[in-house]
């Protein structure tokens, strides 16, 4: 099927300018004016934004092991709603995946049930190094640096420097410090509220952390990629020189909310790493602009609403964004905060150059056709009740935003317009080139 989109203001690599776009099948064949090809559709764009399909590097769709939070079909199709085309799916699920095993069950699973494009990380443990030396299919190696379940929290310095050491693939790590973690819950005592829960993950647990593995990353010449960083001291050590070696990114929940939230949102806004304060969330936004924080990404992670509303600390740390944060975005666009064209390097090209990620994140012509149709002038208030993800709530609910995604391209094929999904529509494998070899330092 060929589709002829005209008229649109498109965010190339080489800037935005209103032109048309022809895509045949799966690819995208033609940018620019029509070249007399019949198309079978003609979608006429105009006073709407086409950008590449957003790339969403960190999400945890629960399943195998959780499925009454999220799975992977209703997952992508929340991706669907949002403008998501591609993600790479976390491994600390029930079992973790942690062998090339348990990586094959999770792609075979994603190729019957998912709506969008899928990749999937290893985790590492203190025992499956062996594992990480040999893992293929893979965007890379996921290590918690902090609290996390089952085998999946890796502390110790010796296994930390011998993965660094002996493995080849770009590493990504939740940086929060273990013992200073520990050390600020013991001092709060038994009585405890949700605002504690910044206490005790806190500014420290954040920065040593993740000074600690750029450190190895440095030492060991090894690609590493800093996820969910939420404070400015990270941010200042972060502007750092790091020649192409060390990249990172930043959630929209530590760019929308701070400790003064709590009052309002409770357990709602409980993440790891916490909520910080209001400086922090303004460093956070300078290091997007000024590209020391290279990605946006969700860490999409569903809880039901009753999980959330347990007592702290009781209440499990993790919220869902995945249909809300392109809006979320295209709302600072609106409000002048950011650029378009920045949103589109952070959430579009930056990951697909991150992770090695073959033909997306581009409009160009012979990148595959993950594409999405915006009205930077809609204005929707985000709701509970028409949240896709199996969780059924945002912690923006009531919040009105200007700039939505109203069509989705996966592949060649529409899969969210007007309003309504296509349940029927499967992405594909997400492909890795780690031949490449120092990706990020290439200008594409």
């Amino acid at each position: 099927m060929k589709t002829l989109i005209r008229n649109a203001r498109c965010v190339l690599p080489s800037g935005t300018e209103k032109t048309d776009i022809l895509v045949d099948g799966e690819l995208i064949v033609h940018v620019g004016a029509p070249d007399g090809t019949r198309a079978d559709e003609v979608v006429d764009a105009s006073g709407l934004v086409l950008i590449p399909g957003v790339i969403d590097d960190q999400v945890h769709f629960r399943e195998p092991g959780a499925i009454h939070k999220e799975d992977l079909h209703t997952g992508s199709l929340a991706c669907a709603k949002g403008g998501i085309t591609s993600f790479l799916e976390m491994p600390n699920t029930n079992p973790e995946t942690v062998t090339q095993e348990r990586l094959i069950e999770k792609l075979e699973l994603a190729t019957a049930k998912c709506a969008v494009n899928y990749g999937f990380y290893i985790g590492a443990t203190a025992e499956n190094i062996d594992e990480l030396k040999n893992a293929e299919r893979t965007p890379g190696i996921k290590i918690f640096v902090g609290s996390s379940t089952g085998n999946l929290l890796v502390d110790d310095q010796e296994i930390l420097d011998r993965i660094f050491a002996e493995t080849d693939l770009t590493i990504c790590a939740h940086c929060e410090d273990e013992s200073t973690i520990c050390a600020n819950r013991a001092a709060l005592g038994e009585r405890l509220e949700i605002a504690d829960h910044t206490r005790i993950r806190d500014h420290q647990a954040a920065i040593i952390a993740t000074r600690r593995i750029v450190e190895l990353a440095q030492v060991h010449q090894h690609r590493f990629h800093v996820l969910h960083v939420s404070t400015a001291e990270e941010v200042n050590f972060l502007r750092g020189d790091h020649a192409g070696l060390i990249t990172a990114e930043v959630c929209p929940h530590h760019l929308y909310f701070t400790t003064d939230d709590y009052a309002r949102h409770g357990s709602r806004i409980q993440m790891n790493p916490s909520v910080k304060g209001i400086k922090d969330v303004e460093a956070l936004w300078e290091g997007l602009i000024d590209e020391t924080i290279q990605v946006v990404a969700t860490d999409h992670a569903p809880h039901t609403i009753e999980e959330k509303q347990m007592p702290y600390p009781d209440s499990p740390s993790g919220v869902p964004a995945v249909e809300n944060s392109l809006a979320l975005m295209l709302d600072a666009v609106h409000r002048g905060r950011v650029e378009l064209e920045q949103v589109v390097q952070r959430m579009c090209f930056a990951p697909a150059r991150v992770w090695d990620i073959m033909n997306k994140g581009r409009i160009e012509e012979g990148y595959d056709a993950d594409l999405v149709l915006i009205d930077p002038e809609l204005k929707q208030t985000v709701l509970d009740e028409h949240q896709v993800t199996k969780s059924g709530w945002s912690p923006w609910h009531g919040m009105e935003l200007t700039g939505w995604p109203v069509r989705t391209w996966v592949m060649g094929r529409t899969v969210f317009a007007n309003g309504k999904l296509d349940a029927a529509v499967r992405g594909r494998e997400v492909v890795f080139d780690h031949e490449r070899g120092g990706y990020w330092g290439v200008q594409l």
